[in-house]
């Protein structure tokens, strides 16, 4: 049916660290960028597309770890129509230098290999780490940022092709994360920076509802709805690209209704109420087509649900996803959902910018005192 594409990290923070610690061996390397290009040089910014991978693997290699990097990172993710989490694609060590720009790197190949990708893995790894390799973990090398900002280089390794493939598939999930922080990021650093952001609106948001989000220049108030602790900001009215998001908390709740029935039904009645046409006839509901996972949402346990809505007339549809997570200090369970109307377009980096939106929510208690300050100040002047 489809995947959950979610950019934050399961919320089994301890799992992860005993991955990480114990089967794979994360080593910083400063001076890697001068085994390919000899003196450093100003600094690039990373390009292509977002959702591209290049994979450096000696093209007969590639071959037998394709299915392997496809399972891990060519997922599918829920919209209308299939689409892939992230694409892969191969080129030589030699093609490297024309490409080191990428904004996503992977230099692959065993250690044991005599192809130009395992003699440049063999070249800087040093004997401590490749006794680790052939001890059986893996070696993940990690760089950001190494020949161009905004760039994540990742190098894999392991004793042989076959111990290679498993530990990809091992690891996925930080393989995954790694590269999706990295491009949320880079979003961040563009899209969703001061300069494109209405601080007065947050700062009123923020008075209102003692919660804040990142709100871009282009985004509106479709609705208040203070005594429902409902608030709807909308972008693209009525054009082919329109995009929702709506935040609402529920008084006098518990955690148990933290699981993924639960959370459909509760949202459907927000939808119902407020995601309707003019005439009241017709509104907008959740199909069958959804997925659930736990998740860490800026420090809370929360639900992360990936899914489609359609209108109760099949006139219209989309993909939304939403974080439901149960504050402790108010009993509330808190809501905060995107929703996508993009019938021409491609969605997956439409999914991840409204993701990012997502994840820049943040209660009051969450704020640094000096932006909260800022943000009330901005308020008070509405």
């Amino acid at each position: 049916m489809g995947i959950v594409f979610v950019l934050l990290p399961p919320f089994n923070t301890k799992l992860i660290i005993e991955v990480f610690v114990k089967r794979v061996l994360i080593l910083v390397i400063p001076l890697l960028s001068l085994f390919l290009l000899g003196c450093p040089e100003s600094p690039k910014v990373a390009r292509g597309d977002e959702d591209l991978i290049l994979v450096v693997s000696d093209s007969t290699e590639f071959r037998e770890l394709e299915s392997t990097i496809s399972t891990v990172f060519e997922k599918i993710i829920i919209t209308p129509q299939p689409e892939q989490l992230f694409k892969i694609k191969n080129i030589e060590v030699s093609s490297l230098n024309n490409s080191r720009y990428q904004k996503n790197i992977i230099i692959a190949a065993p250690l044991n290999s005599e192809s130009a990708a395992g003699k440049f893995i063999n070249s800087i790894l040093d004997s401590a780490a490749k006794a680790s390799v052939m001890n059986g973990e893996t070696v993940m090398i990690s760089k950001d940022n190494l020949w161009a900002d905004g760039q994540l280089v990742v190098i894999l390794t392991a004793p042989t092709l076959e111990d290679l493939e498993f530990q990809i598939l091992r690891n996925s999930d930080n393989l995954v994360y790694a590269f999706q922080k990295k491009s949320d990021e880079r979003l961040s650093n563009t899209a969703y920076n001061k300069k494109y952001r209405q601080l007065n609106v947050e700062g009123q948001l923020l008075k209102e509802f003692g919660w804040t989000i990142f709100v871009q220049l282009d985004f509106r108030v479709a609705k208040k709805v203070k005594q429902d602790n409902f608030v709807w900001l909308r972008r693209g009215i009525n054009t082919d690209t329109e995009r929702w998001v709506f935040v609402k908390y529920f008084d006098n709740m518990t955690p148990e209704y933290l699981n993924k029935d639960s959370i459909i039904l509760l949202r459907n009645q927000v939808t119902e109420k407020y995601y309707l046409t003019s005439d009241d006839s017709v509104y907008v509901v959740a199909t069958g087509d959804y997925t659930s996972r736990e998740v860490n949402f800026n420090g809370n346990y929360a639900i992360f649900t990936q899914g489609l809505w359609k209108t109760t007339d099949n006139y219209m549809g989309g993909p939304f996803i939403s974080y439901t997570f149960y504050d402790t200090k108010t009993k509330r369970i808190y809501m905060v959902d995107g929703s996508l109307f993009a019938p021409k377009h491609f969605k997956r980096n439409l999914i991840q910018q409204t993701d990012v939106m997502l994840q820049s929510f943040k209660l009051e208690s969450q704020l640094d005192e000096k932006f909260k300050d800022e943000l009330l100040k901005l308020a008070g002047n509405n």
